[in-house]
């Protein structure tokens, strides 16, 4: 699936899987150049991978650091990982920016899948009541054997027409996508 997208990110790839979840990320490094900002990251026992910019993420670091969270590097994916484990789901109602991530925490037996509030940045997915794959192209999806490549005809008349869909489906049936906010 990593493969299907390596043009969204040529500098390096990391993957990781705990028998429950599996997380890949292709990386375009453009603020933490350094390893620090190598993905999936860790934080505790939490996963994440990341596709963005949350522009605000140095004015809540002191807020992390004054609860007693240290930092590896300056990325803001790390930023994220912290406010997740202080405050939870509601973390995302402090982050400006134009984001889209996974973030898996097996002690909650939950993947947290989250989109900026303007829909900037994309996320797939398809999921069959079993199996749950995400990414940020559908081409990632269609490499995954348990998602189909059946078109969604019914769909074709609104993308001809507007250029997208209004609701979350896509030209694939079963592949939907994120919603915004």
């Amino acid at each position: 699936m990593t493969g299907a997208i390596a043009h969204r990110g040529p500098d390096a790839e990391g993957f990781f899987s705990d028998g429950r979840a599996a997380l890949g990320h292709r990386r375009l490094s453009i603020v933490e150049l350094s390893d620090a900002g190598a993905q999936p990251m860790q934080s505790g026992r939490l996963q994440i991978v990341y596709n963005g910019e949350v522009f605000n993420h140095a004015s809540i670091r002191p807020d992390l650091e004054q609860a007693g969270h240290t930092f590896r590097g300056h990325c803001d994916t790390e930023t994220i990982l912290h406010a997740y484990q202080l405050w939870g789901p509601d973390a995302i109602s402090r982050f400006r920016g134009m984001f889209a991530f996974a973030l898996w925490d097996p002690d909650r037996d939950t993947l947290f899948c989250v989109r900026d509030r303007l829909g900037i940045k994309p996320f797939y997915y398809y999921w069959d009541g079993r199996v749950f794959v995400f990414g940020s192209e559908i081409k990632a999806l269609l490499a995954h054997p348990a998602v189909s490549t059946r078109f969604a005809p019914e769909m074709l008349g609104e993308h001809l027409m507007f250029g997208f869909s209004s609701d979350d489906r896509t030209l694939f049936a079963g592949i939907r996508k994120l919603m915004p906010g």
